[in-house]
């Protein structure tokens, strides 16, 4: 098994997720391009699955060696491994691009997460980041990080500038509270995705700037920009690109892999829209269909499908597309929002 593992474990590509058979799907097709001998591939894939979660800072430390571990802002046994190594899950630095008329393949209800910079409109499909979770990308000029976590249903885009730095993000592997933690390339510090902090490492402290971004329909997408850029699925991947390998996860009751407190009156895994220290609830705003706090206008309307619902992305149930947008100097400017999970805002 150690023999196995020093030979092959870094070529595993997705976090295997208890009933994800994508995930599973995908180890073995990546594998056997590798000319993995076939009686190897179910111990490797059962082992990955078999793995230990827990936090192994120690191991940690010759795996990633050109991490400052002397530096930390966590308890780093809140983080844990889930499942696959360092770029396991591979990000996307060169994104293709097509027009809306090449992105046949989506349905009007699919969703999309929205990022607009200098007039530059592109849509980046979620069925194609539940596989890679980060897309390095520039839009407008402004070099930017697109990511989505699949667990927390987290989608954030940053700023990807630090300084003088223009920094390169990619997967570590490792969650912490279930959400991902992110690595960048440059020194390799580590990055709570949900926030856009380095954790750990040389950047410790470090903040990126969070650009406004909408997770929306392809439909509502393709009618606000009607010129706009769609995302193409990469190639020389093995991915079921439209699947969801974490088919009725936003149905179970507990998050996988989380280790933290549940809150008080709500389903661990119900929607809610964070905004800066507050948060609503999903089923309050599709109840008011219009929210108003202070400068801040929220409304939802139908027509998206969740993402982590049913097996094809396009037949999951219907969660609504939420528009977050403030009044400033008389007119509405979009904000820095989620719609993420009870326990990962909690």
């Amino acid at each position: 098994y150690r023999r196995l593992i020093g030979i092959y474990a870094g070529r595993l590509p997705a976090r295997y997720i208890p009933g994800g058979v994508w995930h599973t799907v995908a180890r073995f097709a990546d594998l056997r391009r590798y000319e993995v001998p076939t009686h190897h591939l179910a111990v490797l894939v059962l082992l990955a699955a078999a793995a230990p979660a827990q936090a192994n800072p120690a191991v940690w430390r010759f795996e990633w060696p050109n991490t400052d571990f002397s530096k930390f802002s966590i308890d780093l046994n809140d983080t844990t491994s889930g499942g696959p190594p360092k770029d396991g899950i591979p990000a996307i630095d060169d994104p293709v691009f097509g027009t809306i008329a090449d992105a046949g393949d989506l349905a009007d209800t699919e969703p999309v997460i929205t990022v607009v910079v200098n007039g530059d409109a592109r849509a980046y499909p979620l069925n194609v980041l539940m596989w890679h979770e980060i897309v390095n990308d520039e839009v407008g000029g402004v070099p930017v990080t697109v990511t989505y976590c699949p667990l927390c249903n987290s989608a954030v885009a940053f700023d990807r500038r630090v300084g003088d730095r223009v920094l390169d993000f990619g997967t570590t592997g490792k969650l912490r509270f279930s959400d991902l933690v992110m690595y960048d390339r440059q020194t390799e510090s580590w990055w709570q995705q949900f926030i856009g902090e380095a954790i750990v490492g040389e950047m410790l402290g470090t903040r990126l700037e969070m650009i406004p971004v909408r997770v929306e329909s392809f439909a509502r997408f393709r009618e606000r920009h009607p010129d706009g850029k769609v995302q193409k699925p990469p190639g020389g991947f093995f991915r079921s690109y439209g699947r969801n390998p974490y088919a009725g996860y936003d149905s179970a009751s507990w998050p996988f892999l989380y280790r933290g407190n549940a809150p008080e009156g709500l389903a661990p895994l119900a929607y809610v829209l964070a905004v800066g220290d507050k948060a609503w609830s999903l089923d309050y705003l599709r109840e008011n269909g219009r929210t108003e706090d202070g400068e801040l206008i929220i409304t939802w309307e139908p027509g998206q499908n969740s993402a982590l619902d049913a097996a094809t992305i396009s037949e999951g149930r219907d969660i609504g597309n939420v528009v977050v947008q403030r009044r400033e100097k008389g007119a509405l400017v979009d904000v820095v929002h989620d719609l993420t999970f009870a326990f990962t805002f909690h």
